[in-house]
C-alpha cells in the first residue's frame, strides 16, 4: 500500500495524449492574445468555411445517431445490460437523472429558454417577423435544437463507452469504442489521436459553456447591482473566481460533490419553473406545451433534413450547427459522465432515460419560459423584450423577471444556480479531462484536476478577449468535425460487438444439450425435488465449492489439458468460489464459476422457524457465474457427474459460440475483463439477495 504522499503527487499523465492537447492549446492560447483582432477574422472566416462546406455533414450525422440508437433500444439488443448479467443500477432514476442533466445542458436551458424563442419570433429563418406563425415557427424551432437529437448525440458516447467498459472490462476511454475493429491498437497511436480530439473538443465545449455562464452571470450581477457593468472584464473576472470554487470542489473528488451539486441544481431549477408557470399564464403553457410538442414530432423529420439549401444565410450556421457542433464537442465529456453513473443499466432504460425524460422536461421549460416571455410581448405589449434580448442574449431571462413578482429575489437565485452550474460543468468536466489524458485511469492526483480546471478558465477568458461568442462558437464547430467521425466509428464498432454477443447469446439457447435433456447425469425426480425444497446454510455450501465443485473442475481442467487446451483452476476460499478458465489468444475466454450467494430465506419455507431479527434468516446458494455474469442457477446437492455435465454443457455453448461467430475476434476479453473473477462481497461475505 502506498503512502499519501506519493500517491498526492505521482503523475497519472500518457505523454502521446496530454502533450498534443496541451500544445494546440496553449498555441491557440498564445496567439490570440498576441493579436485579438487577427484571430478573431480567422474565427470568423473558419465559422464560414465550416458551415458552407461540411454542414451537411453535421446534419446528416447527428440524423443518423438518432436513428441508431432509437433502434438498437427497440431491437432484443436493448435487454443487454451495461455490466454484467447480474449487475444492479448503481443510482436511483431521480439521483441519474439529476445528475445527467445538469452535466448535459442546464446552463444552456438558463441561456437559451428566453432568449432562443424571442430571436427566432423577431428574426425567423422563413416568413414575416412578429407573427403568429413566427411564434409557433420559433417555438418549433426551439424544440427541435434541445430535443431528441441532441441526447442522441450524448446517449450513443455513453452508450458506447459504458457497454465497452462495464459490459467487457475496456478503459472508460473514447478509444475503446474502436476495439471491436482495430483490437490493441487502440493503446497506440490511434487510441491517442481518438483521445487528443475527445479532450480537444471537450476543453472547447466547456469553454462554450463557461463563456455563455459568465455573460448570464454578469447580466444578473448588472441587473442585481447596477453599479457592476456588463463587459468582458467583469466576465473574466467572474471566471477566474468561479473557477477557483471549482477547483475546491475538483480537487475533493467527483461523485459526492457533482452528485450533491447536481441535485441542488434539479430542486433549483424546478423551483424556477413551478414559479413562472403559477404566476405566468398557465393554461397558456400546458396548451403550447402540447401543441408544440405535437408539431415537433410531426415535422422532425423535415427539420432533420432541412440546411436552407435554397435559401443561403447565416442562419444554419449560427443556430442549429452551432447547437449541434457545441453538443458533439460537449459528448466526450456528458458521454462519458453518463456511462460512469450508468452502470447496470440495460441499454433500453439507458436510451429511454437518457433521451425521452431529459427532452420533455426542456419542452416543458422552453414552454414555461419561451411562451410566457412571447405572451407578453405578443399579448401585454412588453415589445421593449425584443430589442433588449437582440442586444445582449444574456440578459433575457433578467428581464422576463422585471414582468414577475419578486423579480430581485428570483434573479438572485438563478444567479447562484448559474454558478453551481458553472461549479458543477468546470469540475466533472475537469475530472473527464484528466481521466482521458491519463488513458483512462478512474484515479488521479489532484494537481492534474487542478490543472485542466484552470485551463479551462484560461481558454474560455482568452476566447471572450478574442471576440466573445463568435469565437466560442468557431471553435466548438470546428472542434466537433473529427468527433463526429470518431462518433460514427465508435457506432460501427457497437453495431459489430453487438451482433457478436447476439451470437453469443444463440449459442445459449440454439441446438445444444440443455440441462434438462442431458442424459449423461440424470437426476431422479426425487432427488431434484429434495433440492428444491432444501435451503442450505453458509458452512454447507462453502464445504460444497471446496470439495466437491474444485475436485469436478480439477477433473475437467486436466482433460482440457491433455487435449491441447489451455485450462486453469482456482479456489478462493475467503470468496467462497471457484472458477475453470480457458484462455486462447484471439479468442473470448471461456469462464465457469460457482460462488456463493446468500439470499433471505422465502416466508413460505420453514414456517415453523424463528422469522425474527436474530432468528436463521438466510439460505445460500452454490450459484453459475459465466463470462456474461449471473446465470441464476443453483447446483448445490449436485454430485461429481452432474457438476462436470453442467459444466461441459456450457462448454459445449461456448464452442458453438466460437463456431458461428464472424472470424476471429479482434479482442481477448480475458485480458480487460476481470469483474467475475473478483470476489462481489467484501471480505468474504456473501452478497445477500432480497427476494421477496
Amino acid at each position: 500500500m502506498t503512502t499519501a504522499t506519493p500517491s498526492a503527487w505521482k503523475s497519472t499523465i500518457l505523454i502521446p495524449v496530454f502533450a498534443p492537447a496541451v500544445l494546440v492549446t496553449l498555441l491557440l492560447v498564445i496567439g490570440t492574445i498576441s493579436n485579438p483582432e487577427l484571430a478573431g477574422s480567422i474565427f470568423a472566416s473558419t465559422l464560414a468555411f465550416i458551415t458552407e462546406t461540411f454542414g451537411w455533414f453535421y446534419m446528416l450525422a447527428v440524423a443518423m445517431f438518432l436513428v441508431f440508437i432509437v433502434v438498437i433500444a427497440m431491437t432484443k439488443w436493448g435487454n443487454i445490460k451495461l455490466g454484467p448479467d447480474h449487475a444492479e443500477a448503481q443510482y436511483s432514476f431521480p439521483a441519474w437523472f439529476a445528475m445527467l442533466f445538469s452535466a448535459g445542458y442546464g446552463i444552456a436551458l438558463l441561456f437559451f429558454g428566453v432568449a432562443e424563442p424571442v430571436l427566432h419570433y423577431a428574426a425567423p429563418p422563413n416568413g414575416a417577423a412578429e407573427t403568429v406563425d413566427a411564434a409557433k415557427q420559433a417555438m418549433q424551432i426551439a424544440f427541435f435544437h434541445w430535443g431528441f437529437h441532441i441526447w442522441a448525440i450524448y446517449g450513443l458516447v455513453g452508450l458506447v463507452l459504458a457497454y465497452f467498459s462495464f459490459r467487457h472490462g475496456l478503459p472508460l476511454s473514447i478509444r475503446s469504442a474502436l476495439y471491436p475493429l482495430i483490437g490493441d491498437r487502440i493503446y497506440g497511436p490511434i487510441g491517442h489521436t481518438v483521445d487528443t480530439f475527445a479532450i480537444l473538443g471537450t476543453l472547447f465545449g466547456i469553454a462554450t459553456t463557461l463563456g455563455l455562464s459568465v455573460n448570464q452571470i454578469n447580466a444578473g450581477i448588472n441587473y442585481l447591482w447596477p453599479p457592476i457593468p456588463v463587459n468582458v472584464t467583469v466576465q473574466i473576472i467572474a471566471i477566474a473566481v468561479i473557477t477557483a470554487l471549482a477547483l475546491i470542489s475538483v480537487v475533493a473528488g467527483l461523485d459526492k460533490g457533482v452528485k450533491r451539486l447536481s441535485i441542488l441544481n434539479m430542486g433549483l431549477a424546478i423551483a424556477l419553473m413551478l414559479f413562472v408557470f403559477i404566476v405566468g399564464p398557465s393554461i397558456l403553457i400546458l396548451e403550447t406545451f402540447l401543441q408544440n410538442t405535437g408539431s415537433y414530432l410531426n415535422n422532425i423529420v423535415e427539420r432533420t433534413f432541412n440546411l436552407q439549401a435554397y435559401t443561403r444565410s447565416d442562419w444554419i450556421g449560427n443556430w442549429t450547427l452551432f447547437i449541434f457542433g457545441w453538443t458533439i464537442a460537449w459528448a466526450p465529456f456528458v458521454g462519458l459522465f453518463i456511462a460512469k453513473i450508468s452502470r447496470g443499466r440495460t441499454i433500453r432504460q439507458f436510451v429511454f432515460g437518457v433521451m425521452f425524460v431529459p427532452t420533455m422536461f426542456t419542452f416543458l421549460w422552453f414552454s414555461i419560459f419561451g411562451d410566457t416571455a412571447l405572451n407578453l410581448i405578443m399579448n401585454e405589449g412588453y415589445t421593449a423584450l425584443i430589442g433588449e434580448v437582440q442586444e445582449n442574449n444574456a440578459v433575457a431571462l433578467f428581464r422576463l423577471y422585471e414582468q414577475l413578482p419578486l423579480s430581485g429575489i428570483v434573479s438572485f437565485i438563478t444567479v447562484i444556480l448559474i454558478i453551481t452550474f458553472f461549479v458543477t460543468s468546470s469540475d466533472s468536466g475537469s475530472l473527464v479531462i484528466d481521466s482521458l489524458a491519463s488513458g483512462g485511469a478512474l484515479h488521479t492526483p489532484a494537481w492534474q484536476r487542478a490543472f485542466w480546471a484552470i485551463l479551462e478558465g484560461v481558454l474560455a477568458s482568452v476566447l471572450l478577449l478574442a471576440g466573445g461568442l463568435g469565437a466560442l462558437q468557431t471553435m466548438t464547430i470546428a472542434s466537433a468535425l473529427p468527433f463526429a467521425i470518431i462518433m460514427i466509428i465508435a457506432a460501427i464498432g457497437l453495431w459489430r460487438a453487438l451482433v457478436i454477443e447476439s451470437h453469443r447469446n444463440v449459442s445459449l439457447t440454439d441446438g445444444l444439450h440443455t440441462r434438462s435433456n442431458n442424459e449423461s447425469a440424470p437426476r431422479s425426480w426425487k432427488k431434484r425435488l429434495q433440492s428444491l425444497l432444501h435451503y442450505a446454510d453458509r458452512d454447507s455450501v462453502s464445504h460444497f465449492i471446496a470439495t466437491s465443485v474444485a475436485d469436478s473442475m480439477h477433473h475437467v481442467g486436466e482433460s482440457l489439458k491433455d487435449s491441447g487446451w489451455p485450462a486453469k483452476v482456482e479456489h478462493d476460499p475467503e470468496g467462497c468460489r471457484a472458477w475453470l478458465e480457458v484462455v486462447r489468444p484471439g479468442e473470448v475466454d471461456f469462464i465457469y464459476e460457482i460462488r456463493m450467494v446468500g439470499h433471505n430465506r422465502p416466508t413460505f419455507a420453514y414456517p415453523e422457524m424463528d422469522r425474527s431479527r436474530d432468528g436463521d434468516e438466510h439460505h445460500y446458494r452454490a450459484e453459475v457465474f459465466l463470462r456474461r455474469g449471473g446465470q441464476a442457477y443453483d447446483i448445490y446437492g449436485y454430485d461429481e457427474q452432474e457438476i462436470i455435465a453442467d459444466i461441459l454443457d456450457q462448454f459445449e455453448k461456448y464452442l458453438h459460440f466460437l463456431h458461428i461467430s464472424p472470424g476471429t475476434l479482434p479482442w481477448n476479453m480475458a485480458e480487460h475483463d476481470d469483474m467475475l473473477q473478483q470476489p462481489t462481497p467484501p471480505e468474504g461475505d456473501p452478497q445477500v439477495v432480497d427476494n421477496k
